[in-house]
C-alpha cells in the first residue's frame, strides 16, 4: 500500500497554482475586510507558490503585492485612528 505519489511524478505544480490564485483572492479580499489576518496569509501563500515554481507567477506576485498592501493599509488606518481595526 503506497500512500504518497511516486518520486518521479510532479503533483506539486497544481498545488502551487492553487496557492497563487488563493493568495491573489485573499490579498484582494484583505483590502476590504480582515486585512490583519488575510494579508499575512496571502504573503505566505504567494511566497510558497513562487519558491515552488508555480506556472502562475504573475498571479502569485500580485497576491504578494496585495498582501503587503493589506498590511500597509492596516498601518495607515492604525496611524490615523489609533486602533487595530478599521471600518468604513
Amino acid at each position: 500500500m503506497q500512500l504518497t505519489a511516486p518520486a518521479g511524478s510532479r503533483t506539486g505544480i497544481r498545488d502551487t497554482d492553487g496557492m497563487a490564485v488563493a493568495s491573489f483572492i485573499l490579498g484582494l479580499l484583505g483590502l476590504l475586510v480582515l486585512n490583519v489576518v488575510l494579508g499575512p496569509i496571502a504573503i505566505v501563500l504567494a511566497t510558497v507558490a513562487l519558491v515552488r515554481g508555480t506556472k502562475r507567477r504573475g498571479r502569485a506576485a500580485l497576491g504578494l503585492t496585495l498582501g503587503i498592501a493589506d498590511l500597509v493599509v492596516l498601518a495607515a488606518f492604525m496611524q490615523a485612528d489609533s486602533t487595530v481595526s478599521w471600518s468604513f
